[in-house]
Order: C-alpha cells, then sequence, then structure tokens
C-alpha cells in the first residue's frame, strides 16, 4: 500500500471538509444508529421584534445537545435563560429525549446550569488561561 500524502491546509476546500464530515457522521451512525438529528431553536424577542436572547441546539440518539444559549445584557438575570431552557427541556421530552448536554465557560455564569437542575459531568481548568470550560448534564 502506497502511504497517503499528509498536509496541512489553512483554506480546506468545501469538499474535503464534507468528505471529513460524511465520514465521520457515516461511522458514528454504523455503530450508534441512525442520528435522527433535529434542530431545537428558542428565541426571546422584544416588542419590536429583535431577538433579545437565544438557545440553538441538536436533539439526535435521545438526548438534547444544547449549543448555543445567549441573552442580551438586559435580558440576564431576569429569568429568560431558565424560560428558553425550559422550553429546549419541553421540546427535546416531546421528542423522547431523556438527557441533556451542554459546555459552557466559568465566565459564563455556571450557577445558571446548577439552579436549572444540572450537574457537572466534566471540566477542564486552564481553558482558557485563568478559567474553566466544563461540561453539564441532566436527566430529563
Amino acid at each position: 500500500m502506497n502511504p497517503l500524502d499528509i498536509s496541512e491546509d489553512d483554506y480546506p476546500e468545501m469538499a474535503a471538509v464534507e468528505a471529513i464530515q460524511r465520514g465521520l457522521h457515516s461511522y458514528n451512525q454504523e455503530l450508534g444508529g441512525p442520528y435522527d438529528r433535529e434542530p431545537v431553536t428558542v428565541l426571546a424577542r422584544d416588542d419590536a421584534g429583535a431577538v433579545q436572547g437565544g438557545l440553538l441546539g441538536l436533539t439526535y440518539w435521545n438526548w438534547l445537545f444544547i449549543d448555543w444559549l445567549w441573552l442580551s445584557r438586559e435580558q440576564r438575570g431576569r429569568g429568560t435563560g431558565s424560560l428558553l431552557l425550559a422550553r429546549a427541556e419541553a421540546i427535546a421530552r416531546k421528542r423522547g429525549c431523556t438527557h441533556a448536554y451542554t459546555d459552557t465557560f466559568s465566565f459564563h455564569g455556571p450557577q445558571f446550569w446548577v439552579r436549572n437542575g444540572w450537574a457537572e459531568a466534566g471540566r477542564l481548568d486552564g481553558m482558557p488561561p485563568g478559567h474553566s470550560r466544563i461540561w453539564f448534564q441532566k436527566v430529563l
């Protein structure tokens, strides 16, 4: 067998990126079963219709993954984040999800997740320097 040409590419072609993604998705589904991935999007809008916060995630393999949760400064500390999270959890339960996970940073207020019934599942200290990256999970 001939050796492969290993190279770096700061600006890979989309076809190369897609080949990697398709390959890993295919392998994961071979071993874990079909993804049945569905997006979860929950938005908080003001009276003018401007987005003041939102949650983006996915459901698959009976899990909810929360990728993004953001609130404008004006909405922080007012319960809006908990409302977004509760709505996403309800969507996930309706889809048959039994668990949820996310990751965040120590400067993003990890106590928010604990207040909403989530438990720390892992931590990388020093990412970024002086802070931590924290994974949380919840049984739905």
